[in-house]
């Protein structure tokens, strides 16, 4: 569901005194909330309408350096300035930050007033808005799964992010009596997102020591987006604020499982019926559904980038550990990507195994639904089911295993350049070979341990 306070229940809450701090937040690149701090008498008295910020902040890399290469924005252009048009369905309080409420917000061209195509926001509404055309909500979930570590962010980094002490010494997948243990954050995770209109579920152990996962509602597919990006920053805040903190790296030890993000997609008609269901077939799924999922699988490799989008991503696909190495289907089955869920009931789904908990959910949205609603629109005909263990199986479609390769079949790809635009291709393949260059630079504790001595 959208945010839970219209404008006018904001001016009251300001004119009570319980208001004073307004977030108005645009998304970046790596899928974070950017933006500024808004006095909450001005917000209200017109600064709703809009503001601005530099259009770097869909250039930068992680670490905010002014990346050259990209045709939108450098230091040839200016550096110049994007609107920042906040959406006033997604308005909520924040309860876990004292007399705060947060709306997110479109990046516009400061010029046109157009939406800036390669946003993330703008790209996953654009295939929403084809879905849409063509008769079809899409619906969304994605699970998060994270480390919650004993130490806080200023601790770890001033000891060279040396000592991370996850909050269990062991695998907590399910456990209640450990999970009763990280109450103190948990707890404020799952009370604060409720309280800013985030309909959460649950949360549970994860198969790891000090792994949590996150669950909430189902959702139209922009709202999904929007809910996982305000979730990792509160669940940050909230830990925060605690003393502790957490890490959404799709994997920060290779010794321990990584962090997946999971993506649950079906299409529903637009009066509500599920379109993926037909109780005749053997699985409960309907020819839609199939053209969808035939979709997926054919174009699985070449929206990979959109999925893992870092060097780090490509380490959590490892045998035996719950994340796939296969892009083929299975029912029921978790050494697929893509496992059938909920067969033979209204609520069958696909469920995308592939994106870790690093990845910028609008653009993981959208290349899934470009690649399903493609399948639909070539009518394509879905491959058989496999079964069994998938990480034992051989001669069969795998997951790119590096970030190079992925990038080089996303920028290769007539699928997503016909979906997304060129120009909003490029921009990604550049962040990618970023991103790579960087990896390659940097000499890691790794190479020091291995070579130092024995070199």
């Amino acid at each position: 569901m959208p945010g839970t306070m219209t404008l006018d229940a904001l001016k009251e809450a300001v004119a009570r005194g319980e208001i004073d701090t307004v977030l108005v937040a645009g998304v970046d690149m790596q899928g974070r909330l950017v933006g500024k701090r808004f006095h909450a008498a001005f917000f209200v008295n017109g600064g709703y309408e809009e503001t601005h910020c530099c259009d770097y902040l869909l250039t930068v890399d992680m670490e905010m350096n002014t990346v050259q290469g990209y045709k939108s924005s450098s230091w040839q252009t200016g550096y110049g300035d994007y609107v920042m048009k906040p959406d006033l369905a997604t308005l909520r309080p924040v309860p876990w930050l004292p007399g705060t409420a947060l709306v997110l917000s479109d990046l516009l061209d400061h010029h046109t007033h157009e939406e800036v195509a390669h946003s993330p926001r703008a790209i996953l509404k654009k295939q929403v808005a084809r879905a849409r055309a063509m008769g079809f909500e899409p619906m969304m979930a994605t699970e998060l799964e994270f480390y919650l570590f004993e130490n806080s962010y200023e601790s770890f980094r001033d000891n060279g992010f040396g000592g991370l002490k996850p909050i269990s010494a062991y695998n907590e997948d399910y456990q209640l009596f450990q999970t009763t243990k990280e109450e103190e954050v948990m707890r404020a995770v799952r009370n604060g997102l409720y309280g800013a209109g985030i309909p959460v579920e649950n949360s549970k152990g994860e198969a790891e020591a000090g792994q949590e996962e996150i669950n909430y509602r189902y959702s139209d597919a922009l709202d999904t987006a929007d809910n996982h990006a305000i979730i990792k920053t509160a669940v940050k805040e909230i830990a925060w604020s605690k003393g502790r903190s957490v890490t959404f790296m799709a994997k920060y030890d290779h010794r321990r499982a990584g962090s997946s993000s999971h993506v649950h997609q079906s299409l529903w008609t637009m009066d509500g019926k599920p379109a993926f269901y037909d109780k005749a077939d053997k699985h409960g799924m309907s020819d839609l559904m199939k053209h969808f999922l035939a979709g997926q699988l054919a174009h699985a490799q070449e929206i990979t980038l959109f999925l893992a989008p870092y060097v780090n991503s490509y380490k959590r696909f490892t045998v035996g550990m719950f994340a796939p190495t296969k892009a083929v289907w299975s029912a029921d089955n978790r050494t697929a990507g893509f496992r059938i869920c909920g067969d033979h009931t209204k609520g069958i789904r696909v469920e995308c195994r592939i994106p870790g908990s690093d990845v910028n959910p609008y653009l993981c949205c959208a290349a899934l639904l470009a690649a399903g609603l493609e399948g639909i629109e070539r009518k394509m005909e879905l491959e058989p089911e496999m079964r069994g263990d998938m990480y034992a199986a051989k001669g069969i479609r795998e997951i790119p295993k590096n970030l190079r390769d992925a990038a080089a079949l996303a920028t290769g790809s007539a699928m997503l350049r016909a979906a997304f635009g060129d120009d909003v291709i490029d921009h990604y393949h550049h962040a990618a070979q970023w991103e790579i260059s960087e990896t390659d630079r940097v000499v890691t504790d790794f190479e020091v341990q291995r070579l130092l001595e024995r070199a």
